[in-house]
């Protein structure tokens, strides 16, 4: 997604920055690398959202053969709501295509371009955007999943927890389409900013525009805990050695089981934050996912919330 940009840009989080932390205590990890399965085709950088002079774009990967229709899974990159890219989540898109998903790689506006709620309004217009897609891509549009790691995470519980609430779709066109989601997996995202186990700072702070003291009400409302219920889809969360990344989750799941609401969690107990992107914790991240995709949309009928 190489393009000139005209607005503020943070790149500090990237794959070699990751890797140059974690080596120091991890020197066997490897890092997971980009390659396109002979079976799966990509589209890039197709336009979902304008903005004035500003396109926000995402890559599309998707089983080449097109004999059926597929559930579709937004995967949202991490990097603290200021930092990384698509590309992030590229290798988990590409083998998530080749297992049969149709799998979109959106960029968001970031903290430094714009504060919350925009991420959130990108990324609800990028899911009724690929439901506007089902002839150019097979997808099923009845069946589409969110997967976010990090902020990414945070960002896919938020935008699954909040489906039919007005306030929270944007202005990002298609409004016609819904912007509900079947699935949600949430690799190492807070679900409470202000709760006893979270320990965000001043990166959560710049993206929901100042601290906890100053605006309470962002932090709260950004929480996807605050939204879970009774409409809330199926749940998977995997974490790190580190229960802040996903602050919240037990309260999550005491809420989703008294509505019986099928979850799975995971710990992968020695990884640190960031393990999706290395082996040997790629494999095990990507197992679980497949699992539970398969389990909630290739297995039964999911009626569209």
């Amino acid at each position: 997604m190489a393009q000139e940009v005209d607005y503020p840009r943070d790149t500090s989080y990237t794959l070699h920055s990751a890797f140059q932390k974690y080596v120091k205590r991890h020197p066997f990890i490897k890092i997971v690398k980009a390659e396109i399965p002979e079976d799966v085709a990509k589209k890039e950088d197709l336009v979902y959202r304008q903005l004035g002079n500003r396109d926000l774009k995402l890559d599309v990967y998707y089983p080449a053969q097109k004999k059926e229709k597929y559930p579709a899974v937004l995967l949202v990159h991490g990097g603290g709501w200021r930092t990384g890219d698509p590309s992030l989540l590229e290798p988990m898109a590409q083998r998530l295509a080749a297992e049969g998903y149709v799998t979109i790689l959106p960029e968001y506006r970031l903290s430094l371009e714009a504060p919350y709620p925009a991420a959130l309004h990108d990324l609800k217009a990028a899911v009724r955007w690929l439901r506007t897609q089902s002839q150019e891509f097979p997808i099923d549009t009845a069946k589409v999943a969110v997967l976010g790691a990090s902020a990414g995470g945070q960002l896919a519980a938020l935008l699954g927890t909040t489906s039919g609430l007005p306030k929270f779709e944007g202005e990002g066109g298609n409004n016609q389409y819904s912007s509900a989601v079947q699935a949600i997996v949430d690799i190492d995202g807070v679900l409470a900013f202000h709760h006893p186990e979270s320990e965000e700072g001043s990166m959560a702070a710049q993206w929901l525009g100042g601290t906890y003291e100053e605006v309470p009400e962002n932090w709260e409302e950004a929480s996807a805990l605050r939204h879970a219920g009774s409409q809330t889809p199926p749940m998977l969360f995997i974490g790190s050695a580190f229960p802040r990344f996903l602050a919240g989750k037990n309260d999550m799941l005491k809420i989703l089981n008294q509505y019986d609401i099928y979850t799975e969690s995971y710990t992968l107990p020695e990884a640190p934050h960031s393990f999706w992107l290395f082996h040997p914790w790629f494999e095990p991240t990507l197992d679980y996912t497949l699992g539970f995709l398969d389990r909630v949309l290739k297995e039964k009928e999911v009626e569209l919330k």
